[in-house]
């Protein structure tokens, strides 16, 4: 959704699987929410930042799927999808946003982009929830980047200070920009970010070649009024603005755009556009997934009951199935929390999640 006020639903739901003759076991079921997937190719020719898109190495870069409601749900009114490509110097973005009426009338850079309709990025390098970036755009080629050290949900705050130094941006307007007397067709945003400020993000600090992060896009829309020929925001009977359409790349099953486990996944390849490469989600992450819905389910007891549960048997969680696999997480608690601990079948490595949503892997 929009950037640091979003309102948060929590759902949790657990299912039951058949073990032995004489009981049931509590499994947890793989979500039928699976974060979408891209692979953004290596370019070698330059790209020009003009909204145009008309290099090769764009003509034959794939388009993302729609977006679609926050939630999953529903189909956007409108259609919006992404491409995107890297070279050694930048990560490349192209977005087009269909829309009957273009407008806009924010040009302060970090201002609340979103009280416009608006283009939203995020990104977390490592995928661990934490120290990520987010960066909103509106019609008029006016932005906001921020950095999120701590997760939002956690009481972090937003970093406005934080630039993305040597960005470029340009918008497209198919149709005339805050003009009411005719329909326009889309607007199109072109960007540039550097990897030399992306990458002091991530763990490793280098460019992903043949590595995958965890990003989602988001788009903001507004139903609007018109006053005097000027564009705004919509309101009701009783003064209050209607509330916003939130259409993002990779369904996040809730509004709220701030639960990174949600996003999701763009892998760098090295090959170039027009040639073949393939993706598969590792499946360590199927668990990971499943490791956030146990922190979801604790942060959801604490606030039902005043305190985290003792035992994952409280919260419906002492066996998930992933891939086929019955695994059995244990919690452990400590002076500053608590950590639910799994090995992976797969990888042989222990993999924990704590309070504060961070996850790491114990090598």
């Amino acid at each position: 959704m929009n950037s640091i006020l979003s309102f948060v639903k929590i759902s949790a739901f657990k299912t039951g699987l058949g073990c032995l003759v004489f009981f049931w076991i509590p499994v947890m079921a793989i979500s039928q929410n699976i974060p979408k997937k891209y692979i953004a190719y290596h370019v070698s020719d330059s790209i020009t930042i003009d909204g145009e898109g008309i290099e090769t190495a764009w003509q034959n870069a794939d388009w993302t799927d729609d977006f679609i409601d926050i939630e999953g749900e529903k189909i956007p009114k409108f259609q919006t999808h992404v491409k995107m490509l890297w070279d050694e110097n930048y990560l490349y973005f192209y977005a087009e946003l269909k829309e009957s009426h273009i407008w806009a009338d924010i040009e302060e850079r970090d201002a609340v982009i979103f009280y416009n309709n608006d283009f939203e990025i995020f990104m977390d390098p490592d995928g661990d929830t934490q120290s990520y970036m987010e960066f909103e755009m509106n019609a008029l080629n006016t932005v906001w980047d921020l950095l999120l050290v701590k997760a939002y949900r956690e009481g972090g705050h937003a970093v406005d200070s934080w630039d993305i130094k040597g960005i470029k941006t340009a918008v497209k307007i198919n149709g005339s920009l805050n003009d009411p007397t005719n329909e326009d067709i889309s607007w199109v945003v072109e960007i540039a970010m550097p990897w030399e400020v992306l990458t002091e993000n991530s763990i490793s600090g280098k460019i992903p070649k043949n590595e995958f992060w965890r990003i989602n896009f988001s788009r903001v829309n507004w139903d609007f009024e018109l006053k005097d020929g000027k564009y705004s925001r919509k309101k009701d009977e009783s003064g209050k603005f209607l509330p916003e359409y939130n259409w993002v790349w990779s369904p996040q099953g809730v509004i709220n755009m701030h639960e990174p486990e949600h996003w999701g996944y763009v892998y760098f390849s090295d090959k170039s556009p027009g040639q073949l490469d393939t993706f598969q989600i590792p499946d360590g992450e199927f668990i990971r997934w499943k490791m956030y819905e146990i922190y979801r389910k604790q942060k959801a007891f604490k606030s039902e009951t005043g305190s985290f549960a003792r035992n994952l048997q409280q919260i419906d969680s002492e066996r998930l199935e992933v891939k086929g696999r019955i695994l059995a997480p244990s919690i452990e608690f400590h002076r500053a929390g608590w950590n639910v601990i799994i090995k992976s079948p797969f990888s042989q490595k222990t993999l924990i999640i704590n309070q504060a949503g961070n996850f790491s892997i114990l090598k």
